[in-house]
């Protein structure tokens, strides 16, 4: 999945219940009509900001995105907490090249390495060709590892893992940094933002499947936008829980015997090597 929060990635980098709802009077809920994008409308590799955009919650043409509508779109479809939305916009609008930019289109956000990378869960590599249009070959790879009806950040992470261990492997040009992986922590973390249960960090697998593979919210399944304003603690939360769930590094087992023997393989292994040197 290509950049959908730019506000995760910065949070990242510092030191199963859906709410159905009535429509409230505080600026979120409300989701217009829904409607393809028109042959000259911008859309960029974030399904997200797409699919804001062919709600009409950002402009339909994908263009001139300026700070109010990105803290008014994500009010209203995601129910963001504004100083959030702000520090969104803030990194987004890094990918318009014009100096002192008030705003950003969704076609800045393809520009390859500003935000957009390589190994997402729903586009090709830049390498390979378009890096920013819908890919169901690219995106049948990464649902092999939600096999379950509800995704957990485990689920997601194996997702993450392969996808990156796939691109490594055939794409000459692949590029991952360490502010890539930050990045793309916040990026696993959004369905369940959107999507889940924040208490859980779970999420209805059909809904994320619905709203990649449509660019469009899910609110025919029966999702609602939250009642609870998403809050920094949550994101963190759960971008944590998927880092962790990345690494390939098990316990060694309970029981003192268990441990004291894989220490007893490790002093024979260190002292062999100094021998050998």
């Amino acid at each position: 999945m290509k950049s959908f929060i730019v506000l995760l990635s910065y949070i990242s980098a510092l030191p199963c219940g859906i709410s159905a709802l009535k429509p409230r009077d505080n600026g979120a809920g409300e989701i217009p009509e829904w409607h393809p994008p028109r042959p000259n409308d911008f859309r960029g590799p974030c399904p997200m900001m797409n699919t804001l955009a062919n709600h009409g919650i950002l402009p339909r043409n994908g263009r001139n995105i300026t700070r109010e509508a990105v803290i008014k779109g994500m009010k209203q479809g995601l129910n963001f907490d504004p100083a959030l939305a702000t520090i969104m916009f803030d990194q987004a609008v890094i990918a318009n090249p014009e100096p002192n930019a008030t705003f950003f289109t969704l076609d800045h956000l393809n520009r390859h390495n500003v935000l957009e990378h390589d190994a997402s869960l729903s586009r090709t590599d830049a390498f390979f060709g378009s890096n920013h249009v819908f890919n169901q070959t690219i995106f049948d790879q990464t649902r092999r590892y939600w096999p379950e009806p509800v995704i957990t950040t485990t689920h997601m992470a194996n997702a993450k893992i392969a996808r990156q261990i796939d691109s490594k492997a055939f794409n000459p040009t692949y590029r991952f940094t360490d502010a890539v992986e930050h990045f793309s922590l916040g990026e696993m973390a959004a369905p369940f933002i959107a999507f889940g249960d924040l208490e859980n960090a779970t999420v209805n697998r059909t809904l994320v499947e619905y709203f990649f593979q449509n660019e469009r919210l899910p609110t025919e399944l029966g999702w609602r936008v939250r009642d609870r304003v998403v809050s920094v603690k949550a994101i963190l939360r759960i971008s944590d829980m998927i880092g962790s769930a990345t690494s390939l590094i098990t316990d060694s087992g309970e029981g003192s015997g268990g441990n004291g023997m894989a220490r007893k393989l490790r002093r024979g292994f260190h002292a062999g090597v100094r021998r050998d040197l």
